[in-house]
């Protein structure tokens, strides 16, 4: 019997994709937004594509914002996608 492959909706796109194609957005017991590229940071998360448009229309949505229960800055944001690029742009 095949194993089961976990599957996740992009908060942005709200496309249902396997787990390990997304990124995941956490926040943490104290607060912090970053990035989780293993998947494994405690707390709060949401995944997104490593696709900045997909970013774009989470947080114009406020999707981003409902799926981490907290407001997150703009600050927060531009990290968020300069860091989205990185892990784009790596592979």
């Amino acid at each position: 019997m095949p194993k089961k492959i976990p599957l996740r909706q992009c908060v942005g796109c709200r496309e249902h994709k396997e787990k390990t194609q997304l990124v995941r957005v956490v926040r943490s017991p104290e607060g912090e937004i970053a990035l989780d590229p293993r998947g494994k940071a405690p707390g709060r998360g949401a995944y997104l594509c490593p696709d900045p448009q997909c970013l774009k229309r989470a947080v114009k949505s406020r999707a981003l914002e409902r799926a981490l229960s907290a407001p997150v800055p703009d600050e927060v944001m531009e990290t968020l996608a300069a860091q989205l690029e990185e892990v784009s742009g790596g592979g």
